[in-house]
């Protein structure tokens, strides 16, 4: 019996802003923020989508994307993959000729992921209050042009986050994203500590943190 077509999804938002993280940062980029999360990270960000949110049609989400004429698309939450549904919209969104990227957890499963999607995938540290929701048996499905991100909240964060690269499976090419959780590590701090110990990550702050502050919709 063949699974049943899902055409429509939860949205939070649809906006236009600055791509703040990732391999894309700085570029006009548009926003799919979908609705729903099983996580409850307790530096999160987005609480106002784990809830509520309007039912659009995919070819609507496509429509109102194409509108604001960017090659770049990001699908976020909430956690996106958590809504039937969002596999076939990044597809879609892919085929349509975009640059997409997609906001994961790392508590998902990523094999109906079209491969052309950039996936940034959070390892989820002890100060995210959600370590044990990492599925690492995902991580081998990523390619050189996914990444890995880890929030770190505290030296304690930095110190399990580094003992874990030398664990987990990441495929060769992967980024490592290390980036402080904002207004809990001072981005310097978490600087000075990868040069120290030589890590082979790439630091990363959320520029529009610095742009905007807590905004929604930027």
């Amino acid at each position: 019996m063949a699974a049943e077509r899902v055409t429509r999804l939860k949205v939070t938002e649809i906006f236009h802003s600055l791509q703040g993280e990732a391999d894309t940062a700085g570029w006009p980029t548009v926003f799919v923020r979908l609705t729903g999360c099983p996580l409850r990270c307790q530096y999160c960000d987005t609480t106002y989508a784990f809830h509520g949110g309007e039912w659009w049609e995919l070819e609507a989400i496509l429509s109102r994307v194409r509108g604001f004429g960017t090659p770049f698309v990001c699908v976020t939450g909430g956690e996106p993959l958590a809504q039937k549904g969002c596999a076939e919209l990044l597809t879609r969104l892919c085929d349509a000729g975009l640059r997409v990227s997609l906001e994961t957890s790392g508590a998902m499963p990523l094999g109906e992921v079209d491969a052309r999607v950039s996936k940034v995938v959070d390892v989820k540290t002890p100060g995210s209050g959600e370590e044990r929701r990492n599925r690492y048996e995902e991580l081998p499905r990523l390619t050189p042009h996914d990444l890995v991100k880890f929030v770190i909240c505290s030296r304690t964060d930095y110190e399990w986050s580094r003992a874990k690269l030398g664990e987990l499976a990441v495929p060769a090419g992967c980024t490592v994203l290390f980036s402080p959780s904002h207004e809990q590590l001072a981005a310097r701090e978490l600087a000075d500590w990868i040069l120290e110990d030589r890590l082979p990550v790439r630091m990363q702050i959320q520029l529009h943190k610095y742009l905007w502050g807590d905004v929604p919709g930027k």
